[in-house]
């Protein structure tokens, strides 16, 4: 960012904001101003009062149906009352969601230009007027590719939403609030928390950019490498209190963590095993599945029983379909063996009998029902698939209301899922949250074999190293072999035996997790071993 003159007021300013939601008091008195052309980072554990914050913000009508909030908010020097999403872009604010706000039956292009259409006149309406004027379609596709190339990814403006991978879908959230005219300020909701490294330093770039033309960006990330790198101010909140606001150039990634969490965050220490000798637990044969942009284009792999295996690559490479197709979520073929028995392949049920248990990288979409309680959608599938949580009475059944609670407990300390209690909607919970409740969900299964697809995305430091040695503990007891598929390089390293390096739908390489640095971002190019060494 370019030096602020000292006269500068502030773009956005944010005064004594005060939320409660059902007497549970979520922003205390917090207060934030953002610079024009200023990166302003916002850090904070699940449950602190980020995404409140930003959701009073934007006028999200979770917040007025529960009792509005109290506060002042400025754009400019001027009072502003920002009653709704489209009173926010009307004063110039745009938000990037943490969870996806795309309509899955319209197109990309659709989605982007949605409620700002460009018209064209046409015969009728130059007899009858504008209400009947047309959409002018070439003038949508054409700017909605304009803004995805912008952002660097090369995906057809036409490709309809539904079925694309989560990074993309991120990518057109992006794209179309930077298809904005009149932006004043920014806010990204955890914007890269679905992305690979290399997609997620573009975007980096691309807010860089954004900010060099004078938009206010807010940005709400977990990944403080990010906001070393590219923030100019850092605000802390800590269970809805606003604990600091400082500059970058004053802050330190340890000093950051431990002002989020108020305590001091000890070091993750991998375990270091040998599993070249291990029994083969899972064989993978000329493995295909047809996950729209993430296919598998003919995986052969054998997983020890008892590792932590990683797969990493870049987005779109298909590192997320090995996940989804030994799930049966989308159509695969070739052979899998689980414990020397062949899995039947495209049913869910069955890869659920052979103990694999499932968390899926899309939590809204696939892992969680949003509008029931956290103990039932930790209790459903097992519920359904194994008939537990069930009280029988003759030929009649029940569900065990009590042990369902019971459990829920249990996982809710086992896991530190912030609540008010097992009855809570997972509607009502943080993002990170909800992640922790997919993982409950599978464990109540008592898999052999636990696949996680981006197990922290959405999830603070501290939580991270919470659910990181979580899937550490369960290998330890329970000799669990655990499939761990993340965009995040770092943490695959920090936890795996070896990592599987997947590119163009393929094995490139298997890497132990502390090979060099230019190892695995060659592989992840997709250049050779040869290649490598010459």
């Amino acid at each position: 960012m370019e030096m602020i003159p000292p006269d500068a007021k502030p773009v956005l300013s944010m005064r004594s904001i005060n939320k409660s939601y059902y007497g549970n008091v979520v922003l205390k008195s917090v207060s934030l101003d953002v610079m024009p052309g200023e990166i302003h980072a916002l850090c904070g554990e699940n449950g602190a009062g980020k995404s409140t914050l930003m959701n009073i913000l934007f006028g999200m009508p979770g917040i007025f149906s529960t009792g509005g909030y109290e506060g002042s908010i400025q754009l400019n020097g001027e009072m502003v009352s920002i009653r709704s999403p489209s009173d926010a872009m009307s004063f110039g604010i745009g938000m990037v969601h943490q969870e996806f706000m795309l309509i899955p039956g319209f197109t990309v292009a659709e989605n982007i230009k949605l409620n700002r259409e460009p018209l064209k006149e046409n015969f009728i309406s130059h007899i009858f007027g504008k209400p009947l004027m047309g959409l002018d379609w070439n003038t949508i596709w054409s700017d909605a590719q304009e803004d995805l190339t912008k952002l660097g990814m090369d995906l057809d403006s036409s490709t309809p939403v539904e079925g694309l991978p989560v990074g993309y879908m991120q990518f057109v959230e992006i794209a179309r609030e930077i298809d904005k005219k009149n932006l004043q300020v920014l806010v990204f909701d955890e914007p890269t928390a679905v992305l690979a490294e290399s997609e997620a330093a573009r975007l980096i770039d691309g807010i860089k950019k954004l900010a060099a033309e004078g938009v206010g960006i807010l940005l709400i990330t977990h990944r403080l490498d990010e906001i070393m790198q590219v923030a100019d101010k850092i605000t802390i909140l800590r269970d809805g209190n606003l604990i600091s606001t400082i500059p970058r150039k004053d802050a330190t990634l340890e000093g950051i963590a431990e002002l989020m969490v108020g305590r001091h965050i000890g070091a993750f220490v991998r375990d270091k095993a040998d599993y070249q000798n291990k029994n083969v637990f899972i064989s993978i044969k000329s493995m295909h599945v047809e996950m729209p942009g993430e296919y598998v284009r003919g995986i052969d792999l054998e997983i020890y029983r008892g590792e932590i295996l990683g797969l990493g690559g870049l987005a779109g490479q298909g590192k997320i379909g090995i996940a989804n197709g030994l799930m049966g979520v989308y159509k695969t073929t070739g052979d899998v063996f689980v414990n020397g028995k062949k899995l039947e392949l495209n049913n869910p049920k069955a890869s659920i009998a052979a103990k694999l248990g499932f968390v899926s990288e899309d939590r809204r979409g696939v892992g969680l029902i949003s509008d029931i309680s956290i103990e039932m959608n930790i209790a459903i599938p097992s519920l359904v698939n194994q008939g537990r949580f069930l009280k029988s009475f003759g030929l009649f059944s029940q569900v065990d209301n009590a042990k369902m609670r019971s459990t829920a407990l249990h996982y809710i300390k086992e896991l530190d899922i912030r609540c008010t209690g097992p009855e809570q909607t997972v509607r009502r919970l943080s993002g990170g949250n909800q992640q922790k409740v997919c993982i409950a969900k599978a464990l109540v299964l008592e898999p052999d074999v636990l696949l996680v697809s981006e197990p922290t995305r959405g999830i603070d430091i501290g939580a991270k190293t919470l659910v990181l040695n979580t899937i550490r503990f369960l290998k330890q007891k329970y000799g669990l072999t655990v499939i761990m598929t993340s965009s995040e390089l770092a943490e695959l390293r920090l936890i795996c035996d070896r990592i599987a390096i997947i590119t163009n739908g393929k094995i490139f390489d298997i890497l132990p997790p502390d090979a060099s640095d230019l190892s695995f971002g060659m592989a992840m190019s997709g250049i050779s071993k040869r290649a490598r060494n010459e």
